[in-house]
């Protein structure tokens, strides 16, 4: 949980106030005078800042001042003397949440703070899909507004704070990365590291190496020791992605450090001591993996209290054009194309697509299009992107296997269904290229005076 920062100068004040505070369940944070009070935060995040006007070394309103600066969703609650009210209502138009006089009033303050804590907590509602936020706290912005990636966002909201492991789960390319990035930013344990470990990338003999690190000598080649990922993450966060593809001998040794916090290098026997908040992630189904004994049940349960899901593009909406424009942005910055936009067909497309490689592949697409723009269109030829097979609504009339007519010679049943290939076809790269002729040809393959003959003989001269 989230401190309250109080700035008292006054020693038996502060202590009575940190008292009733901690009694009320929160907890608190101290500092004796102005200066310190914009140190801390400057350096953490609070719940409620709650400090006296006058002070030493800074005033109450340069804490005031320094605290909307550092985060502007953080509630300023002003404690003045008798006769400072005018000070007050100056503090309340720069953004104080509220004053409260002396002598404090216990009960109407424990009101107050409550009050404050609840206003953040409204206010931090999908923080994680706001762009200011992002940038404020220096990590990417998760892009999107389908109810299920909001669902996500506030699931990550209500658990970063805690310490219980959370089990990412969804198809490659999602974002389950920077889930998980978002979920270390939003802890206490923000200050520390953030180490990420793909299971699937490393050969199976070294996976323990790099999760536990080795001693001198454990194996021929290890000259000195070496520290692993678990040790380099001690006070912060570790993210194992692809967990499903962990050994089953490293799963073991992850169960103890999840249930006791300690672990041994790899040829030591001294056990090591970590602090360290573990998140895991995969695209596997890992109860079928369970099943089939290539997962441990005891590991599955211990990992999984936490199991958020983030949905594929492909169930996203428009979140696919929010994500893709977002991209773009970017894009023309990097590739100096200030003028650069995606095609009424262009989005169509997108919109289109199955997306198997779901964001990571959108990503690319559009990078690659913002390349191979000469112009400032994107158009669907510089998406590249393969055509999708039609859906059975949108197939020609006859291409259906219960509607094709089968009947006549194997030379008529042939030239039947070319006829409705070709007209699917050319009108497909017609309306794509925006009836421009020579760049549907192109696109084809066939020559500009062959796609006028087969435009009349299929009679799409309109």
């Amino acid at each position: 949980m989230e401190s309250i920062l109080l700035v008292e100068d006054k020693p038996e004040l502060r202590a009575m106030l940190r008292r009733a505070l901690e009694k009320a369940g929160y907890s608190v944070d101290e500092a004796s005078d102005g200066s310190a009070a914009i140190e801390k935060v400057r350096k953490r995040r609070y719940l409620v800042v709650l400090t006296d006007l006058k002070l030493p070394g800074a005033s109450g309103l340069e804490v005031l001042r320094e605290a909307r600066r550092a985060d502007a969703m953080i509630p300023v609650i002003l404690i003045t003397a008798y006769g400072s009210v005018e000070d007050a209502v100056t503090a309340m138009k720069e953004g104080a949440f509220d004053f409260i006089q002396k002598p404090v009033e216990l009960e109407h303050l424990k009101l107050l703070v409550a009050r404050a804590a609840r206003q953040q907590d409204l206010l931090r509602e999908n923080l994680l899909l706001r762009e200011e936020y992002a940038e404020r706290y220096g990590f990417p912005r998760i892009v999107g507004e389908h109810p299920s990636m909001q669902a996500a966002s506030q699931m990550i909201q209500r658990v970063a704070p805690t310490d219980s492991t959370v089990l990412l789960l969804g198809e490659s390319g999602t974002g389950k990365e920077l889930f998980a990035r978002a979920t270390h930013n939003l802890s206490k344990r923000r200050e520390g590291a953030f180490v990420a470990l793909n299971c699937a990338a490393i050969p199976e003999g070294l996976v323990e190496n790099e999760l536990f690190g080795h001693e001198r000598g454990a194996y021929t080649g290890a000259s000195t020791r070496k520290v692993g990922k678990l040790e380099l993450a001690h006070r912060g966060t570790i993210f194992l992605d692809e967990i499903g593809e962990l050994p089953l001998a490293a799963q073991g040794k992850l169960l103890r450090v999840l249930e006791e916090r300690q672990f041994e290098r790899v040829g030591g026997t001294q056990s090591i001591d970590i602090d360290v908040r573990i998140l895991v992630a995969t695209n596997k189904n890992l109860q079928d993996a369970v099943a089939q004994k290539s997962f441990r049940e005891d590991l599955f349960f211990r990992i999984s209290p936490v199991p958020i899901t983030i949905p594929p593009l492909r169930e996203r909406g428009d979140d696919v054009i929010l994500l893709a424009t977002h991209f773009l942005e970017r894009f023309r910055r990097e590739f100096h194309k200030t003028g650069l936009e995606f095609t009424e067909s262009a989005r169509a497309r997108l919109r289109g697509y199955h997306w198997p490689g779901n964001v990571r592949e959108l990503q690319n697409t559009v990078e690659r299009a913002s390349i191979l723009a000469n112009g400032d269109e994107i158009g669907p030829a510089e998406l590249q992107l393969p055509i999708p097979r039609p859906a059975s609504t949108e197939m020609p009339a006859g291409m259906l296997n219960q509607e094709f007519p089968w009947d006549g010679s194997l030379e008529d049943v042939s030239q039947r269904a070319v006829h409705h290939v070709e007209r699917f076809k050319i009108e497909t790269a017609l309306r794509e290229e925006k009836w421009n002729k020579s760049r549907a040809a192109e696109k084809l393959g066939v020559s500009y005076k062959t796609l006028l003959h087969k435009i009349r003989s299929l009679g799409l001269e309109n």
